[in-house]
């Protein structure tokens, strides 16, 4: 293309990279290790096309984040000189969309459709399984709008049959696979009536037109004679599918690292890397291994990790260094999660004292609850710290929604308290919650009881919703249980206030005689999981067993207290000292954050959290057989550090009820022990 600013390809790019810059039109598989300059290599590319005569409206260039594709479309024009909206660039979704909008009678919509966002979809699957089945939406024990959606998306996005993902990941449902089904084809009907697209139709009717309408597929075939695609390993079979449609004659270059396929919870599917030159006869694969981020240490480690995944022949890679050497990954044998806590805010400060500043230091962990400890252990050292991966622990909904159960018990004049709590009810709002309450009180009043024994008095009863009283009565025996417990634990510390004997108050016989059984807060924290919001929690959250986990793991917060209503303050404290807030660059703050949220960034200091079986890998994934997903989570934690690694491996977990073994990091233990320095922490006092 004529009038482009002269470019330096062979003096700006290394070998690897200029290989790939300047393949020959053709399919092409780019394996990108960590820290090897994918983005500078894809905007080089799209640089050396438009040299070579490509114009920018030839070139499709699809991105996985709106982040990545305005990064990348700018560095372009900063490049070429040629305004970023010349180019085909963007997102799948956004792509997609301007798709659709060029044809939309091959879609079944109108060019003015409307795209519903995460909320209003749940909202429109509410209104069209109560129009279908009204009795659904009453039953407690169904799921939620956002349980079925995730349903219906993740079987659209992998293209498998929705009865099958559905008998798979809804088993316990009433009605099971023909219900959602049947939901789902109402839910596109209702769609296509209102001109109306959800996220995943953006690609699903992408394909449609594709799949459909011949004379569309060949306008795009010969339009987007270069197709390049950022993060392949992302990519799910629908992409996928979309992706093969087009590149009929392989005029496609894919970028990817098959050892950084993080998602496939989400549908991404790493073996679309794999298959890829099964699919594109002729592909020419480029390795770039040369990483410019971390130390040869750091990369001996990382190598180590990806040489014990089974192998994929011909999909090998080796990072290669170009700094100078550093100090190898340090490796801590601990005895718990609580003494892990301790050395981290030790190490963390002793880096700090030696001048390293706290923004360069990353605590990373495979799940939110896992860092729990550690955020109480930088609040006592008054080491300030920002959570980048979402929230603090004790400000998620789900950790917020279990701890308001023990506030009403530790304070029932609490109305804050009890209105979040009655609102988790369905059919329950403000207005609902305060005349239940009212209710509640004057029950109490006349007849001396506390105010949740009265929650179950027809008076109360007759102030709650017909929807809602189920729910409502499974919500008080729970509270009853912890209140039971706690009343009986201050009784139990009453008398040996007072020198009685324990057995006096507390034997079988008198147990036995409507006695009620002491009981711990970890204890209550316990009954509340267990009661009525975990089974609501089911039904209500698509990912509930990452929040069980998290719920889970407070048990084990709550075990350092004797007394409920010190846990409760102690809460009010942590979050009131700690930071959620996005910081500035330069601001002087500890990051913590969770892998997944980590992939693509670097930090010149990293400590990893958790690194034991049942932590990391993570039990949950370990029973899914998703086992090589997390030694890829494991291999992009470290790969994120550039001067130094800090890897902690407790034995015992202090998370959780009671004190948990934990068996010795599987990927770590398969490791030769050349490459990182180990130091045994186990006998040492803290």
């Amino acid at each position: 293309m004529e009038g482009l600013p002269p470019v330096d390809f062979a003096g700006e790019l290394n070998a690897e990279q200029y290989a790939a810059v300047t393949a020959p039109r053709g399919p092409a598989l780019v394996l990108a290790g960590a820290g090897s300059g994918k983005t500078r290599t894809l905007t080089y590319r799209v640089a050396w096309l438009l040299a070579q005569g490509a114009r920018p409206w030839d070139i499709l260039l699809l991105t996985f984040t709106n982040k990545s594709a305005k990064e990348m479309l700018e560095r372009v024009e900063d490049l070429t000189g040629i305004p970023r909206g010349q180019f085909w660039g963007g997102t799948f979704h956004s792509i997609g969309m301007r798709i659709i909008r060029r044809h939309p009678e091959a879609a079944g919509r109108d060019a003015n459709f409307t795209i519903l966002d995460a909320k209003e979809a749940d909202q429109l699957m509410t209104e069209v399984v109560t129009a279908r089945d009204g009795a659904f939406i009453k039953d407690k024990t169904n799921p939620k709008a956002a349980v079925i959606l995730d349903t219906v998306s993740h079987a659209r996005n992998t293209l498998r049959p929705l009865r099958e993902v559905a008998e798979e990941r809804l088993s316990w449902m009433k009605g099971g696979a023909d219900k959602i089904i049947t939901f789902a084809e109402d839910y596109t009907k209702v769609k296509a009536d209102r001109n109306l697209c959800d996220f995943d139709d953006l690609l699903e009717l992408w394909l449609k037109i594709l799949e459909t309408d011949p004379v569309a597929l060949e306008a795009y075939r010969r339009r987007f004679a270069h197709i390049l695609v950022d993060e392949f390993q992302d990519t799910n079979r629908l992409q996928s599918r979309i992706l093969d449609l087009l590149a009929k004659d392989h005029q496609i270059m894919a970028v990817g690292d098959d050892a950084q396929c993080i998602y496939t919870w989400r549908g991404a599917d790493w073996e679309n890397v794999v298959a890829f030159p099964d699919r594109h006869p002729g592909t020419t694969i480029h390795r770039i291994e040369t990483n410019y981020r971390s130390t040869p240490e750091i990369l001996d480690f990382a190598n180590e990790i990806l040489r014990h995944r089974p192998q994929n022949k011909g999909f090998e890679r080796e990072l290669r260094a170009v700094r100078p050497q550093g100090a190898k990954p340090f490796v801590y044998d601990i005895s718990d999660t609580s003494q892990q806590a301790k050395l981290i805010g030790r190490r963390i400060g002793a880096l700090h004292r030696d001048g390293v500043s706290l923004r360069d230091i990353h605590v990373l962990y495979r799940a939110h609850y896992q860092s729990l400890e550690l955020q109480m252990e930088l609040n006592a050292l008054g080491i300030p710290f920002v959570i980048t991966s979402g929230h603090k622990f004790f400000d998620l909904s789900h950790v917020k929604d279990l701890l308001v159960h023990l506030r009403v018990v530790h304070n029932p004049d609490d109305r804050i308290a009890w209105s979040r709590l009655l609102c988790l009810l369905p059919k329950v709002g403000p207005v609902s919650s305060n005349k239940i309450h009212a209710a509640a009180e004057e029950v109490a009043a006349k007849s001396g009881r506390h105010i949740i024994r009265a929650l179950r008095d027809p008076a109360v009863l007759k102030k709650v919703s017909e929807l809602a009283k189920e729910d409502f009565t499974d919500l008080a025996v729970t509270l009853e249980d912890i209140l039971d417990g706690t009343e009986a634990a201050r009784g139990q510390a009453a008398s040996e206030n007072t020198h009685e004997k324990p057995a006096d108050l507390f034997s079988e016989k008198a147990i036995a005689g409507g006695q009620r059984v002491a009981r711990t807060p970890a204890e209550s924290v316990r009954i509340a999981i267990e009661g009525w919001y975990g089974g609501h929690m089911r039904t209500l959250f698509p990912d509930w067993r990452e929040r069980e986990e998290d719920l889970q793991g407070l048990i084990g917060f709550a075990s350092r207290f004797e007394d409920i209503g010190d846990l409760v303050a102690q809460v009010t404290l942590l979050n009131g000292e700690s930071s959620d807030k996005s910081p500035e660059p330069t601001e002087e703050m500890l990051r913590l954050t969770t892998i997944h949220q980590s992939k693509g960034l670097e930090f010149p200091v990293v400590f990893l959290l958790g690194v034991a079986d049942g932590l990391l890998p993570l039990q949950r994934a370990v029973d899914d057989g998703d086992v090589e997903e997390e030694r890829r989570l494991f291999y992009v934690a470290c790969t994120r550090a550039m001067d130094q690694l800090h890897l902690f491996c407790p034995r015992f977990s202090t998370s959780g009820e009671g004190y948990r073994p934990l068996d010795p990091c599987q990927f770590l233990e398969s490791m030769v022990p050349e490459v990182y320095e180990r130091i045994d922490y186990t006998q040492r006092r803290l």
